[in-house]
């Protein structure tokens, strides 16, 4: 074994869900040169790799496959041979139906260095999430895991029927919605009772999921009458009673919904959890990139004269993050802001500068800058000198409103709002198959940002099929002004309010 040789990581990549991603799995993403994957690896996993890292597809269908199974061994030893590290995602577990053995003997005869990570086998986690457990002390305690892609009329079966018919109480059989009508008479004909229950699920742990609960008698029927095709598992057992009792994915109150997220990177994921967390699928669309302002000095300046001021008013968390991301850059000292009054737009906001101890003297109830002027306009003195730190395309209002009322007012550039570096196609592709249910602004940036990325000149008709929510009415105004329906508008300016407009039109 040569030293130039890279390492291969056959990576179990779950069901579908890609919370269900091992710690171990992630890592070995993370650090991978070329990451080899399948259709059932989830998508978004893809979003965890180094960005110069290479891509590539070898997803298999019940009716095509991009390569066969030897080309992907003679590829994966390839790329291992060129020195680099290779990460392999398989949906479910690579060594329960996934071949990965095979890819594994292919690996230890060139000699090439690899690990086994194994994954959640959809067969135990698809199940969990439309509330069916495999086992329960109620009604079994065994379970047969078996293979659906078998033809059951087949002479010479791998498979006792006569043996698993009665002899396991929870049958699951992956990928064998096109072997259904045989599997099924196969076990009634090997003595299972024909009104034992049936669940279909598909697209298990995804936002797709659907389930199809029935008998073995009749679920065949169903299935064909309802068009429930692959990809999905077969549970046939008397646990399948419980998912009436059980089901919780399903019932979340955003499943069934991919949302776009167009903040930035950095602050999506606050968002994009939340999503999460409600049964949502969140997709990832950074429309904006926050920057360091192209000149420095106007910034430099004022810290350097902090002293002079009587007021800061902070109009968002990038503002206060680079704020202090400059002082600390100067050698500066915070006991300069003592004396200072500081303002914050939001909570958030508010926040932000709690976690440098420092307490703010107003926030308003209404989050935006008109709010910010008819709060302070007692409470500001002519003359006096107010600091605002913010980004670089913010509204006028604030700075004019403030001079109307006899502050001398500095606004200095904190950071830059530029173009994000979002997967257009991808969303554009997204739009067009009807695959996203609701897309969230949270600034005017991301909107007109969100316009130029896909770079359509009828906005409204790209996202004909495709609820918007906005964080505000100046959000909304601009959305509405750009060509975009407004569906929802937030009565409270921050990412919870956001949330809570949206489940309440759900």
């Amino acid at each position: 074994m040569t030293n130039n040789k890279g390492t291969v990581y056959l990576i179990g990549a779950g069901p579908g869900d890609p919370g269900l991603l091992t710690v171990r799995g992630l890592e070995c993403i993370r650090q991978a040169d070329v990451i080899v994957y399948d259709r059932l690896a989830g998508p978004r996993l893809l979003e965890q790799r180094r960005p110069d890292a290479q891509c590539i597809f070898v997803g298999k269908k019940p009716d095509r496959h991009t390569l066969s199974q030897e080309e992907i061994n003679q590829l994966l030893v390839d790329k291992a041979l060129q020195g680099h590290t290779v990460a392999r995602l398989k949906g479910g577990d690579p060594f329960l139906f996934g071949r990965g053995g095979e890819e594994a003997e292919e690996l230890a005869r060139h000699g090439i260095p690899f690990e086994i990570i194994p994954g959640v086998t959809s067969a135990i986690a698809v199940p969990a999430y439309a509330g069916i457990p495999v086992t329960h002390r109620d009604f079994t305690s065994t379970l047969a895991i078996i293979t659906g892609n078998e033809d059951p009329t087949k002479e010479n079966s791998n498979i006792q029927w006569s043996k698993i018919a009665t002899g396991v109480g929870t049958l699951i059989f992956l990928m064998g919605m096109g072997n259904l009508p045989g599997i099924t008479q196969k076990l009634t004909e090997h003595g299972r009772d024909p009104a034992t229950p049936v669940a279909l699920i598909r697209w298990g742990t995804r936002p797709e999921q659907k389930t199809l609960v029935g008998r073995l008698d009749n679920i065949s029927q169903m299935a064909l009458d309802q068009g429930f095709k692959n990809p999905a598992i077969i549970i046939v057992g008397e646990v399948v009673q419980l998912r009436d009792k059980l089901s919780w994915f399903e019932n979340k109150p955003l499943f069934g919904k991919r949302i776009l997220v167009t903040r930035s990177r950095e602050q999506a994921s606050s968002l994009s959890q939340a999503i999460y967390n409600l049964g949502g699928e969140p997709v990832e669309f950074p429309t904006i990139a926050i920057a360091p302002p192209e000149d420095s000095a106007p910034l430099e300046n004022a810290l350097a004269r902090l002293p002079e001021y009587n007021w800061i008013i902070f109009t968002s968390v990038n503002g206060v993050n680079y704020f202090f991301d400059a002082l600390r850059r100067l050698n500066g000292d915070i006991r300069n802001l003592k004396g200072l009054k500081i303002c914050a737009i939001g909570p958030q906001t508010g926040k932000a500068l709690q976690k440098m101890a420092l307490q703010t003297a107003y926030i308003p109830t209404e989050y935006r800058a008109e709010a910010i002027v008819e709060g302070l306009k007692d409470q500001i003195a002519p003359g006096d000198r107010v600091l605002l730190p913010r980004a670089d395309i913010a509204r006028k209002i604030l700075p004019e409103a403030l001079s109307r009322l006899d502050a001398r007012v500095d606004e200095v550039t904190a950071y830059r709002t530029v173009l994000g570096n979002g997967n257009a196609e991808v969303i554009r592709n997204m739009l067009a198959e009807d695959a996203i249910d609701l897309i969230t602004f949270t600034s005017s940036s991301t909107v007109r940002n969100f316009i130029t990325l896909l770079g359509t000149v009828s906005p409204g008709q790209l996202v004909k099929n495709a609820k918007v929510a906005c964080i505000g009415p100046i959000t909304a105004a601009t959305a509405r002004e750009l060509g975009l329906p407004v569906h929802i508008e937030a009565d409270t300016y921050t990412i919870n309010g956001l949330l809570q407009a949206i489940l309440n039109i759900q």
